[in-house]
């Protein structure tokens, strides 16, 4: 399915990301990503749907962006030890790894190992190499292979930058939940949801540089339509893993944001503010008003 690659690549990118600025790209274009206005109380925020990896000088923050950041009293991010990469890497290692596991090719079909084969070794990888990680760690690292064909960059991502501007500005970075809840939401599915998800990840990879064009052109028109359209494609998800890592998150982030006061910017993959049980319509369902403003 072609969103679940899209949250799972976000997923990977997100979690190693660097906290560093990108280069100045192109003039400020007039139209940008979905930005929603999210009040109830004393809280008057704002949720902006993020796309975590980015080719170079790729111009998305419009004016209306930048002033809606200097507004906003603080970062709130998916994750609040996105800024430390060196823990969030030591997480992977701890939680993706285990012993005695089955050689990564054995844990896909036959017809599938070939295609298996290739896009390890574009990634300058092995099957060997990754032997040794879980089979939902293993699909994140084949993820992260293929994005190398992409000549997309985490540093290029929209996190590296927002956490610039709210450091520049002395203004607190926080986070909905942990890395490790992030990467729990995958560590504790079924080995036969890993494998699914394992040969999903296979599967989606000789079309990925169509569905990352088509991804980042709606995104950076903030046509959520388009994005949310892309999960009629492909293959179906398995709905463990979609109940694990998106639905069950969602609500969690939910009761995060519900004791909130102030103005926050609070910035999640995209791909969480579209479908069943996303975060809009659940902030909705709890009472809280709920505008596009961009």
């Amino acid at each position: 399915m072609a969103q679940v690659f899209a949250r799972f690549l976000a997923l990977l990118a997100f979690a190693f990301v660097a906290a560093c600025g990108p280069e100045p790209s192109a003039p400020e274009p007039e139209q940008g990503p979905a930005i929603w206005r999210v009040q109830r109380g004393e809280l008057d925020g704002w949720i902006f749907g993020t796309i975590h990896v980015l080719p170079k000088g790729i111009s998305w923050q419009t004016r209306a962006f930048k002033d809606i950041l200097g507004k906003a009293d603080r970062l709130v991010l998916e994750a609040a030890d996105l800024q430390n990469p060196e823990k969030t890497l030591a997480l992977f290692e701890r939680m993706g790894r285990s012993p005695g596991l089955p050689p990564l090719e054995a844990r896909v079909p036959p017809a599938d190992r070939e295609a298996l084969e290739r896009i390890v070794a574009d990634g300058g990888t092995s099957t060997q190499a990754l032997a040794g990680y879980e089979s939902w760690a293993a699909a994140m690292l084949l993820s992260a292979a293929t994005q190398e064909t992409l000549k997309v960059s985490q540093d290029n991502g929209v996190e590296p930058a927002l956490i610039a501007v709210f450091k520049a500005a002395g203004k607190p970075i926080g986070g909905l939940e942990t890395v490790e809840r992030q990467f729990a939401a995958f560590d504790t599915l079924s080995e036969a949801s890993q494998r699914r998800l394992l040969v999903q990840t296979v599967h989606e990879a000789k079309d990925m540089r169509a569905l990352y064009d088509r991804i980042l052109s709606a995104w950076m028109k903030g046509d959520m339509a388009a994005i949310a359209k892309e999960d009629q494609i492909g293959e179906q998800p398995d709905p463990l893993v979609e109940e694990a890592v998106l639905a069950a998150r969602n609500r969690d982030w939910v009761k995060a944001i519900e004791p909130m006061t102030g103005r926050p910017f609070i910035a999640v993959g995209a791909g969480h503010l579209t479908g069943a049980d996303n975060l809009i319509d659940l902030l909705k369902a709890r009472g809280f008003s709920v505008t596009r403003v961009q």
